[in-house]
């Protein structure tokens, strides 16, 4: 049986995909790059926002009407959040599948080839159990990420309960991956030759507080074990939330330069009104005290976060308290997005809505003022000689034009932040060890070209 995978949807989502993966490989599937050879086509799909839903949901439909006579497995958070009502309207769906079920993906995909009815595997209500659901298979999953980089999910879902949010609806509440584990699936993934860790969760800042005894994060003990590997490798922190940063993880990071000083903190906004009714417990005094330490004892910090426009109840006013923190803050780098209505979530009922076309120039205006922050904070890297890793070689079309490689410093995040652009007439001739795909080679930064550095071997 050959099948084909169609990812959407967030890193989280990407290492269930790659779980789902390894156990129908280890079951004697062949994993396709087309869907035209596959006996069954997966759609992981994501339920988080109305965009990302309709996406999924789209992807279905055109699969259907390319291939009316394959089958359509809808995986992951649509199908977990959604599963009963889709049944009863998506006949070209084959089968669901939720995110709490990863073990039956295998006998999921069987009964749907072998032309049983319409299965839907997805859970009535978020659980956890103690089976074989959710244990990860580090030595065996391939990777959908980008060379020399894996993601490491240390948690599952989130305790925040922020009003706008539908992750708790899909994934549940918080429960953490234990230590012993979390450092197996790290110790396997460099043996494989993984160069970069990231470290992801929904929100990693409050990993281990899910235990009845444990009150404070363990997220810098398990720092601390990671620290313990031997080896030459970044490890990239992604997705704190601001309310529970433990500081206490600057120590350990300022003693191991292999934990990169690389922040995702979604902030979300700077109303303190907006804030309290996002069910957050900060506010811009205090999490502009947070940037503050954070640099006061890293400065090669380099801070992501995401700002959310358009929550009910934003006036003007508070859309002014955002410019000017936005201002203040000096952000690295800024990513932002639009207030989705989900059912379910305590804003669904908010009044005070604020119409598409606000929030949509809303969200423009901190983009491009965003932009020269970022490119005045990228021009701080030039003439610094840093590790580059490798991600892609580029040849040139024209016949006297220069090849180049791609690949990113410790300021940029996969996915999601600029690139490193490695030129000059050197590169070619370098050859060996230093320039290959997935390995670290040392650069100068040369130059920014927008949101990218340019840099050469050093």
């Amino acid at each position: 049986m050959r099948y084909f995978l169609d990812p959407f949807g967030c890193v989280k989502n990407q290492v269930d995909a790659e779980n789902m993966m390894a156990r129908l490989n280890k079951a004697g599937w062949e994993c396709v790059s087309d869907a035209e050879s596959a006996d069954l086509i997966i759609v992981n799909s994501c339920g988080f926002i109305e965009s990302a839903k309709r996406e999924s949901i789209n992807a279905v439909l055109g699969w259907r009407k390319i291939y009316p006579g394959k089958k359509i497995l809808l995986a992951s958070c649509l199908a977990q959040r959604y599963a009963k009502e889709l049944a009863e309207i998506m006949p070209e769906v084959d089968g669901f599948m939720g995110v709490n079920d990863l073990a039956q993906i295998v006998q999921t995909a069987a009964d749907i080839v072998n032309g049983g009815e319409q299965s839907t595997k997805f859970a009535d209500e978020i659980h956890r159990a103690d089976d074989d659901g959710r244990r990860f298979l580090p030595g065996e999953r391939p990777l959908l990420s980008l060379p020399g980089s894996a993601y490491v999910k240390i948690s599952e879902g989130c305790n925040n309960r922020c009003s706008f949010c539908a992750i708790p609806l899909i994934r549940g509440g918080l429960v953490s991956r234990t230590i012993p584990d979390i450092l197996e699936e790290c110790r396997a993934l460099l043996e494989r030759g993984i160069f970069e860790l990231n470290i992801i969760g929904q929100d990693i800042g409050s990993f281990g507080t899910d235990a009845a005894s444990q009150a404070a994060a363990k997220l810098p003990e398990l720092l601390n074990a990671i620290s313990s590997l031997e080896g030459h490798f970044w490890v990239r922190l992604l997705y704190i939330h601001p309310d529970h940063f433990p500081l206490q993880i600057l120590d350990v990071m300022e003693k191991d330069a292999r934990f990169l000083p690389y922040f995702d903190i979604p902030l979300q906004h700077a109303s303190d009104k907006i804030l309290a009714a996002m069910n957050r417990k900060g506010t811009a005094e205090k999490n502009l005290q947070l940037l503050e330490t954070i640099r006061r004892q890293l400065p090669q910090a380099v801070i992501r976060s995401t700002f959310l426009l358009g929550f009910p109840g934003e006036t003007e006013e508070d859309f002014s308290a955002l410019l000017e923190f936005q201002e203040k803050a000096k952000l690295d780098w800024l990513g932002c997005f639009t207030y989705s209505r989900e059912e379910g979530t305590a804003a669904y009922s908010m009044k005070g809505c604020v119409s598409v076309k606000t929030a949509a120039v809303r969200k423009q205006i901190i983009e491009e003022r965003q932009i020269p922050i970022t490119e005045k904070n990228m021009e701080r890297f030039i003439s610094q000689t840093l590790e580059v890793l490798i991600e892609e070689k580029i040849d040139s079309a024209a016949e006297d034009g220069e090849n180049f490689w791609l690949g990113r410093l410790y300021c940029q995040a996969p996915d999601v932040d600029g690139a490193a652009v490695i030129v000059g007439s050197d590169i070619d001739s370098a050859g060996g060890e230093s320039l290959r795909v997935g390995n670290f080679v040392r650069c100068k930064v040369i130059a920014r070209r927008g949101f990218d550095l340019e840099v050469r071997l050093f």
